[in-house]
């Protein structure tokens, strides 16, 4: 190690967020102590997942959440946390889960507060019995129903371009929070030793040219024929002087995602002839990453429009989901307008009339 070098200025997430507080004069701190609050459940859902083989936590529960789906064990010790760290602090009025048909409504006794929090508690948990990374998203607006008290269906289905703040957490080889309140994309790192997020990956821009694809090709056989074109057009079949980009698929939306924000890439999640809404939630997964990618320079789409400016119309709709370098997002609505004009007239029909 040089000794005459300058050693690197460590800065925690609390200090992060304090200082980026430090811009709005007008800031009361609600905010601030909000996104340490999701900080503070991310280090204890972390804990577990580090630790789920020997603590009676892996496998699943015997309930299915509202999308039909087996709960994991861990599923609902994110989603209880989450929500039992932000239930009583006066700064949310309401919050809404995937885990959940209805919304997560603060505790009479508790006094309601000003910010919105929607969250995917535990994103690509079928990963967790194989050990491959999972994570969180959240999602955070202000209350817009008149009055000081609880939430409103209203408050939970606003437009993305409303949110105040995003992010992410990836639980994997190392532990990293990734968030936004429209001022860059800023990640930490959780140094175990002292428990604390380190600012590690300051003002996150997406890489170009973008390396990756990530779609899953088990289903390729219910792509409509602009997304075959399309992905002909990511491997350059038919683009000599094209380099190809390499395909790579985890499975988990935040780890997908999280690896091309990093590297550069495209990832898809198409709708199909039989399901042309596709799978993924507008409002707890879509929304937060497709403001994420904005910030960080990219762009997200359902094929049609950008998905920042959808309205949303039910707390579980779902929609298509492209998102990645601008470029490449672009290239894909292009693709899609020139083959697949009927089934994105049918998709439109679909989630205007949810």
């Amino acid at each position: 190690m040089d000794p005459e070098a300058a050693p690197q200025r460590l800065q925690t997430i609390e200090r992060h967020i304090l200082d980026q507080q430090e811009r709005f004069p007008e800031a009361t701190g609600r905010l601030t102590s909000l996104l340490y609050d999701i900080a503070l459940s991310a280090k204890l859902i972390a804990r577990e997942t580090t630790r789920a083989g020997l603590a009676n936590i892996l496998g699943a529960t015997t309930g299915i959440n509202v999308h039909g789906e087996i709960q994991q064990k861990l599923d609902v010790y994110a989603d209880e946390v989450i929500f039992r760290m932000n239930d009583h602090t006066r700064r949310v009025c309401v919050m809404a889960s995937e885990e959940h048909d209805e919304l997560r409504r603060i505790p009479d006794h508790h006094q309601p507060g000003y910010y919105v929090l929607i969250y995917d508690p535990l994103d690509g948990s079928s990963n967790i019995d194989v050990n491959a990374s999972i994570g969180t998203i959240f999602a955070i607006h202000r209350k817009i129903t008149p009055g000081n008290g609880h939430g409103t269906e209203a408050d939970v289905l606003q437009p993305g371009t409303a949110l105040v703040a995003a992010g992410y957490v990836v639980y994997g080889s190392s532990t990293m929070l990734v968030y936004s309140t429209g001022a860059g994309v800023h990640g930490f790192t959780l140094d175990t030793s002292v428990g604390e997020f380190l600012l590690s990956h300051p003002d996150i821009r997406i890489p170009s040219p973008g390396k990756y694809y990530s779609i899953n090709h088990g289903y390729e056989r219910e792509w409509t024929p602009g997304i075959r074109t399309y992905v002909r057009w990511c491997q350059a079949q038919n683009e000599p002087d094209m380099q190809p980009l390499a395909q790579r698929y985890i499975g988990s939306l935040v780890a997908d995602f999280h690896r091309n924000l990093l590297r550069g890439g495209v990832f898809l999640y198409p709708g199909s002839a039989a399901n042309p809404t596709g799978k993924l939630r507008l409002t707890y997964e879509v929304q937060p990453l497709a403001y994420i990618a904005a910030q960080a320079g990219g762009y997200a789409s359902d094929g049609l429009t950008d998905i920042l400016d959808l309205q949303p119309k039910s707390l579980h709709q779902c929609v298509p989901f492209f998102v990645g370098n601008r470029d490449l997002v672009e290239q894909l609505e292009q693709t899609l307008a020139e083959h697949d004009r009927d089934a994105l007239a049918r998709y439109r029909t679909v989630r205007d009339a949810v």
